[in-house]
């Protein structure tokens, strides 16, 4: 089954949210746990332990547990294991882009059966030029997994780049357009985009795009599941808002946090 019918199939089930897992140090003393690796671990598996049955998708940052070298790594492996047993799918956040056998590396780790860190999805860059991701696109076709790539980021910086103008438009309409075509080629809708839901306008047009919207910036970096509408139009029946910290600063109590999860869902 193709990553884009899962996904379907699950935010039908459960409803159209994905929960950010983002265990960085000010999270584990909210939650009165030590910042070393025992915590982190306690605070990102608890997550899923807590919501893994009412979620439909966790996006696990990939820093977060790089950042205590092999040991957070290891974890990592056992978060995307428990979400994988949860019956919840999981979006790597990992923004990997390079050229060459660097991504075709990139795509085995993340995308292929049986790696230890495979993902239902990855996030990528394409800013060494859209045609770099072409491994990452070729593994997600080939073992029915999902690639999002950077489009129209949610931080204002983003803007510098992604809204220049290029030789047919801005950037990121060139990126936008460019998956758009590739999911018409592969035919599996496995290509999505990353598109902050924090701008008052998008500066882009998703209208005609043909996969997952994946929208972080909800909660406390002020984005608004009820402005979604109103943002992205028709397309945002292809959205799927990220809700980090606004879930975890809920915790650590389980019931806490499902309650926030479903006030989320009730819009």
């Amino acid at each position: 089954m193709t990553y884009w019918q899962r996904l379907k199939d699950v935010t039908t089930a459960r409803g159209a949210l994905c929960v950010g897992i983002d265990p960085h140090a000010a999270l584990l003393k909210a939650w009165d746990l030590p910042v070393t690796v025992a915590g982190m671990e306690k605070c990102a598996r608890g997550l899923v332990e807590a919501l893994g049955q009412q979620v439909a998708v966790f996006k696990p940052q990939s820093a977060f547990f790089e950042s205590y070298g092999s040991a957070g790594v290891a974890v990592l492996e056992r978060v995307l294991a428990d979400i994988r047993e949860a019956g919840a799918l999981s979006i790597l956040d990992v923004k990997r882009g390079d050229i060459g056998s660097t991504m075709d590396a990139y795509a085995d780790a993340y995308l292929a059966d049986g790696a230890p860190l495979a993902a239902d999805a990855i996030t990528v860059s394409p800013y060494l030029g859209f045609g770099s991701l072409n491994p990452a696109f070729e593994r997600a076709h080939r073992y029915g997994r999902g690639v999002y790539v950077l489009a129209r980021t949610s931080n204002p910086e983003g803007g510098q780049v992604q809204l220049a103008l290029g030789r047919e438009g801005s950037v990121v309409q060139e990126i936008i357009d460019a998956a758009t075509e590739a999911n018409h080629l592969g035919r599996q809708h496995a290509i999505g985009l990353v598109v902050g839901g924090t701008h008052s306008s998008l500066g882009c047009d998703v209208s005609s795009f043909n996969g997952s919207i994946l929208v972080p910036g909800i909660g406390v970096q002020g984005g608004r599941i009820e402005d979604l509408p109103d943002l992205f139009g028709d397309a945002v029946r292809r959205v799927l808002p990220v809700v980090g910290r606004g879930v975890i600063q809920a915790g650590p109590g389980a019931d806490a946090m499902r309650a926030k999860v479903q006030g989320l869902l009730a819009g």
